[in-house]
């Protein structure tokens, strides 16, 4: 029988409406919220109230992200804005410009020392937190960026679009790896499997496909679901993958 889960808590995040949140990975007790009423409030898991709201965006939150040791959070705006803040100190460290239209995806490189940035605007930008510009922007995408990871290793950036497109990066290089084109509808998550050179990638056309990253071949697709999947992410064993979508939580 499938075990049940049950609310651990509720409560009113932002006086408007919520669109990203992210939760940190070092004590998984951590969790930023950005919305439409342009703050950034940081939780604690089981405090009934925000730990402290970063303020300083002038349009709606659309995009977060925790560095691992949990002390920097960037969010990125509408307005194509991206801010970075630091929790220890409590305040805002820079804002850094550079997309034309909503930043729409964040992620810290393993390393910490740089981060990579996506947009509406089609590109996919790589900053330098130390040297606090942008080093390097990728173009290709036709329509703009939904997703964005890095490898574990940190030597490749992949990209999902609204083209329906997944693309490989090498940061060392500079240049398009390769690129996945079979899916039918926009890309909504990307994980690595944590053990084997494997990519997951989930698509608002219902299915999660696998990709070998040593062959770059698609070896294998799940059924398609009736409603388009947001999200998917292996478990640490690498034997499990949890895949959300409008209709609920499959594993």
């Amino acid at each position: 029988m499938a075990k049940r889960g049950h609310k651990l808590q509720e409560f009113e995040a932002h006086n408007a409406s919520v669109n990203c949140l992210s939760m940190g990975k070092r004590t998984f007790r951590l969790l930023i919220t950005g919305g439409d009423d342009h703050k950034v409030n940081v939780w604690s898991i089981g405090k009934p109230t925000s730990l402290m709201s970063l303020c300083g965006h002038t349009s709606p939150v659309e995009s977060l992200a925790f560095d691992l040791a949990e002390v920097l959070v960037l969010a990125g705006a509408s307005s194509g804005v991206i801010k970075l803040w630091d929790l220890e100190e409590t305040k805002m460290v820079r804002g850094l410009t550079g997309h034309r239209s909503n930043c729409t995806a964040l992620e810290f490189h393993p390393f910490g020392e740089f981060f990579a940035s996506g947009s509406m605007d089609t590109n996919l930008k790589i900053w330098d937190i130390r040297k606090k510009g942008c080093t390097h922007t990728y173009k290709g995408h036709t329509r703009g960026i939904s997703t964005i990871r890095f490898t574990p290793d940190g030597r490749w950036v992949v990209s999902g679009g609204f083209d329906n497109v997944v693309k490989v990066w090498d940061l060392t290089a500079g240049k398009l790896l390769n690129e996945f084109k079979f899916h039918e509808g926009h890309i909504s998550s990307l994980d690595f499997h944590p053990l084997e050179f494997l990519l997951a990638t989930g698509s608002a056309d219902g299915t999660v496909k696998f990709w070998d990253l040593e062959t770059f071949e698609l070896i294998g697709s799940s059924r398609p679901e009736a409603a388009g999947v947001r999200l998917n992410t292996f478990h640490t064993d690498g034997k499990t993958l949890f895949c959300g979508s409008d209709d609920g939580l499959k594993v």
